[in-house]
């Protein structure tokens, strides 16, 4: 079975005897991220484990790709090279020499499979919006503070989308969001990414910067905001390939942009680019030390939606 969205993916975990359940009061201020840094390192990256209880209405699923078991179960695969396989054989046929009719003939169906990769837009509300916060706190969501010296709490698997403002051609990344209160975070992009990029085009216009925040949702989002794609394609196109079914997109409540209507969670706000930059971190990175402290965009929060039943990923 493919995962479709966080529940089906955490009903596969459990199917393969991949997940713990724990039910007991567990604090996200460093208890739950302790407890995970010693579970993921036992053999085989230990199990993924659903926090039950975090003292708000969402439980908390962590160390949920902490192996090439559960990468596998992620993205609907036997084996992870089979990603790579599917990758090459396309590329391989798009880009071959066609010297006859025939084997021009023979790409359409190829071609056809492609245009239903790409994201539709529903003029419909998603499940993401089932719940609609009329006055967005963060502090309403299980956000980890995960070591000692961290700056403070960081929402660590943000699904953050953005477009340029001329060419409106999406981009998903992954950039760590420190909260300050509870509708402002830090938006800590490196300026040689994508989202950085399309921060300075919006300065240069002198505009804010509609971004939209998803947390879970199809497992295969957390993949394609991570992968090394080219500059310009779509990473819900690329997901669109993943799973051969196209991604369903609804318009934010608040904010001119898309995001799959499956997701768990959506944070919308926007980026001031004439404020004033903010000093985020410390934070404990994957490189095993502390990342200093340095000056990133403010993230204001306009609105908070949510699937009833959501499941925070960390």
């Amino acid at each position: 079975m493919k995962s479709y969205n966080f529940q089906h993916f955490i009903a596969e975990l459990e199917k393969n005897n991949e997940l713990i359940r724990v039910q007991e009061f567990v604090d996200p201020e460093l208890e739950i991220a302790e407890i995970t840094d010693r579970i993921s390192k036992t053999p085989f990256g230990g199990k993924a484990i659903l926090f039950e209880n975090t003292e708000t209405k969402f439980p908390v699923l962590i160390n949920a790709f902490g192996s090439v078991k559960r990468m596998c179960i992620a993205l609907g695969v036997n084996e992870f090279d089979d990603l790579g396989k599917k990758i090459d054989t396309l590329f391989g046929t798009l880009t071959s020499p066609k010297d006859s009719l025939l084997q021009k003939l023979k790409m359409l169906p190829i071609l056809k499979s492609m245009s239903d990769w790409f994201p539709k837009e529903s003029n419909k509300k998603g499940v993401c919006q089932e719940v609609i916060q009329k006055d967005p706190g963060l502090n309403s969501l299980p956000i980890l503070k995960c070591w000692p010296k961290d700056g403070g709490r960081f929402i660590t698997l943000p699904i953050v989308i953005t477009k340029d403002p001329d060419s409106m051609i999406r981009n998903v990344g992954m950039y760590r969001m420190q909260v300050f209160e509870k509708n402002k975070t830090g938006m800590h992009w490196h300026k040689h990414k994508v989202g950085a990029r399309h921060f300075e085009e919006y300065k240069k216009r002198g505009k804010k910067m509609p971004v939209a925040v998803i947390l879970g949702g199809d497992p295969v989002y957390t993949y394609v905001a991570t992968a090394p794609l080219p500059d310009n394609i779509d990473e819900f196109l690329f997901a669109g390939f993943l799973r051969n079914k196209r991604v369903e997109m609804v318009k934010c409540i608040s904010q001119n942009l898309e995001v799959p209507a499956d997701a768990d969670f959506v944070i919308e706000g926007y980026v001031d680019p004439s404020e004033d930059l903010v000093l985020e971190g410390p934070f404990g990175d994957h490189t095993g030390y502390y990342s200093l402290a340095d000056y990133y965009p403010k993230f204001h929060v306009t609105c908070i939606t949510h699937r009833k039943g959501a499941v925070y990923p960390a």
